[in-house]
């Protein structure tokens, strides 16, 4: 049996990281910080440290409250008063159909 280090061979292609991504659909961007969070109205509001240092769309849809973009994902909703992000459904994850 081979180790790892037998059998690995480095990617010929370089990664650059992800593209600039722009939100034309909400009402601004906002950059989560290394701690995890976003800043607005003067509230912080913890997203995840997975997203640290990336942008996300934000739009309003109601009084204080805003959906949270990231690419082409919906991932919730921050009510400003609770201080929170209500997830929505794993918006990577597979979908099932229910059985009939």
């Amino acid at each position: 049996m081979k180790t790892p280090d037998e059998v690995y061979r480095p990617s010929s292609k370089a990664y650059h990281g992800l593209p600039e991504v722009e939100y034309p659909f909400h009402d601004r961007d906002i950059l989560v910080i290394a701690c995890g969070r976003i800043c607005m109205h003067r509230k912080k509001i913890n997203v995840s440290t997975v997203m640290a240092g990336q942008r996300l769309g934000i739009k309003k849809i109601g009084e204080g409250i805003w959906i949270v973009s990231f690419m082409s994902y919906d991932l919730g909703c921050i009510h400003l008063e609770q201080r929170t992000l209500q997830t929505i459904d794993d918006p990577f994850g597979t979908r099932l159909s229910p059985m009939s």
